[in-house]
């Protein structure tokens, strides 16, 4: 199906789950910062990326030798399903698998709310990182499909500049017209040979 818009209709940035997540990712990390990263420190958590961002809690944990949660550790999925919204709703759920302690999914031995709060903008930062990458896809796909902003006003400069055909069988079904004749018609008959 070509849209005919030249801009075609979207709801916006702001409506997308990348973005909402990625400034979900972005308020916990104000959080975690005015919590346990020391204010003079020349390290503070990168604001430009999401890949800068997971590089800098990375950091923040291996620095500090504290456990990063590799990929099987229930309390990632856990935290996925929660689908949470805001930075308090992650606040609620880092201080829930803090109070289960050792009990809890996810391992030995009771895990600090720095390590919990660390691993949970690890975690958000990569479905954040995930979803733009399937966004990305999906946007070249359409790009190749579809094409560009160029492409599509070509289409619309085209299609304006054609001039209206009336009804009827394609160009290529009708039957030719005889062309009209010019001068007197030619008596064979009569013509000296």
């Amino acid at each position: 199906m070509v849209d005919t818009a030249l801009i075609p209709p979207h709801g916006g940035y702001r409506k997308l789950k990348s973005f909402r997540l990625a400034q979900l990712v972005y308020d916990l990390t104000l959080r975690f910062c005015d919590r346990y990263v020391n204010p003079r420190s020349r390290t503070q958590v990168a604001r430009a990326s999401l890949e800068e961002l997971r590089l800098d809690y990375e950091d923040f944990l291996r620095h500090r030798g504290l456990r990063h949660w590799d990929s099987r550790d229930p309390r990632r999925q856990n935290l996925v399903d929660r689908r949470c919204t805001t930075a308090e709703e992650v606040a609620s759920w880092v201080r829930e698998v803090h109070k289960l302690g050792p009990r809890g999914p996810g391992g030995p031995g009771p895990a600090t709310y720095a390590v919990i709060a660390a691993n949970a903008a690890l975690i958000l930062t990569n479905v954040a990182a995930a979803l733009l990458d399937r966004q990305i896809a999906s946007q070249a796909a359409a790009f190749e499909k579809e094409g560009g902003f160029t492409e599509r006003l070509y289409r619309m400069r085209q299609r304006s500049r054609r001039p209206l055909r009336p009804p009827g069988p394609p160009a290529s079904t009708r039957v030719p017209s005889v062309p009209p004749r010019v001068g007197p018609a030619l008596d064979t008959e009569h013509c000296p040979g």
